[in-house]
């Protein structure tokens, strides 16, 4: 079996998701099973060269997992031609800076969200990146969630009918490390640090909708910082300056209205963190991370409205599981594989930059609506 090598400059991989979503149950995940398959057969085998600030974190994550080559040294690695593809998880305060320089290097772009911290930003580079003729992907991972996958084949089997309408709920209670740590790095409450629930989770929404149910034309938001102050990593207390929760009610194209609460203070009663419901003339669904059930409308039930009564019927029982009928694997992993194809072979890769400009593009409007108290529409970007 032919077997090649392909390098990628890793930036960003001493953060959480870097660490451990991208390298350790992507790109390591992929040279254990022996490489990515392409159409023909062969294999392509990643080789990541590590690049980050912190010398000493860098060194131990390289020899945990037997890797020869990392660095402080972006510029060094954008400049070694065995490394044809940059990849960025990085801050989202910094990404932009370092994505232009890739791009100017000739480097195929593949980096998570939000691509800029601003609209113009992210329109910048989708443009840069099309005129230098590199390759670019930007990391959709809910789409390929396993209960986003059953739902969107519930979708494309026309199981729904016309859809009316959406409901999200996504969100835990983060604690605000007084007593007990918090889950979440505490930038993400500071707004001069780009955190904030609007800008880290639209980005997702806008790609979900989009696909799955239809473009964003139109947004309506009221965003909070219900917990103003927190405790950071050393256990200094600071202000909490970011919305931690925002609501929003999303027009979408064809006349499907999409509610989506997002929080980072709310208690959980749902089955997982995240919860789409899809209802639909004939049918209706709920998916979450692994899970999607749904019921037909030959199997509604009909309910009448008497507070007088005990419910004797318990609603959850009454809808069908929707089965996996395939191996779902890890979801950043089979986009990874996805965009080596594309690199490589020049397979399909519809997630690109001005995919994920529209997501900025839906985070400003969203953070615009909550500070006018109005309705933002959303132009096509170009």
């Amino acid at each position: 079996m032919t077997q090649r090598s392909l390098g990628v400059v890793m930036n960003g991989v001493t953060g959480r998701m870097g660490l451990r979503q991208h390298l350790m149950r992507s790109v390591l995940a992929i040279r254990d099973q022996g490489g990515v398959e392409l159409s023909d057969g062969s294999r392509v085998m990643l080789e990541p060269l590590l690049v980050g600030r912190r010398e000493t974190r860098l060194a131990e994550i390289a020899a945990a997992h037997g890797l020869g080559r990392w660095t402080t040294d972006l510029d060094g690695a954008l400049a070694d031609d065995a490394y044809p593809i940059y990849f960025d998880a990085q801050l989202t305060s910094v990404r932009e800076e370092s994505l232009t320089a890739a791009i100017a290097a000739g480097r195929h772009i593949y980096t998570e969200k939000p691509t800029s911290d601003s609209l113009e930003g992210a329109v910048r580079l989708a443009h840069l990146a099309q005129d230098a003729g590199v390759k670019n992907g930007v990391v959709h991972d809910k789409l390929y969630l396993p209960g986003l996958l059953k739902l969107r084949r519930l979708v494309e089997s026309g199981f729904f009918g016309r859809i009316l309408s959406v409901r999200g709920e996504f969100g835990y209670w983060v604690f605000d490390g007084n007593g007990q740590a918090a889950q979440r790095p505490s930038w993400n409450y500071r707004s001069q640090d780009g955190g904030g629930i609007v800008s880290d989770m639209f980005c997702h929404w806008n790609y979900v909708l989009e696909n799955l149910f239809g473009r964003v034309e139109a947004v309506t938001a009221r965003t909070a910082t219900h917990i103003p102050e927190r405790w950071d990593e050393n256990g200094e207390r600071y202000d909490a300056t970011a919305d931690d929760a925002a609501y929003a009610i999303f027009e979408l194209a064809g006349g499907v209205v999409a509610q989506l609460n997002s929080s980072w203070c709310v208690r959980v009663h749902r089955d997982e963190l995240v919860e789409f419901q899809v209802d639909g003339t004939l049918g209706s669904a709920v998916a979450g991370l692994h899970r999607c059930v749904a019921q037909s409308h030959a199997h509604t039930p009909r309910p009448v409205w008497n507070p007088d009564l005990v419910e004797t019927e318990r609603y959850r029982d009454q809808w069908q599981k929707v089965p996996a009928n395939a191996v779902m694997d890890n979801g950043f992993k089979a986009q990874w594989e996805q965009f080596v194809r594309h690199v490589v072979e020049d397979a399909p890769n519809p997630y690109d930059l001005f995919a994920g400009a529209r997501g900025v593009q839906l985070a400003e409007a969203g953070l615009q609506s909550a500070a006018s108290g109005c309705r933002v529409e959303l132009k096509a970007l170009t």
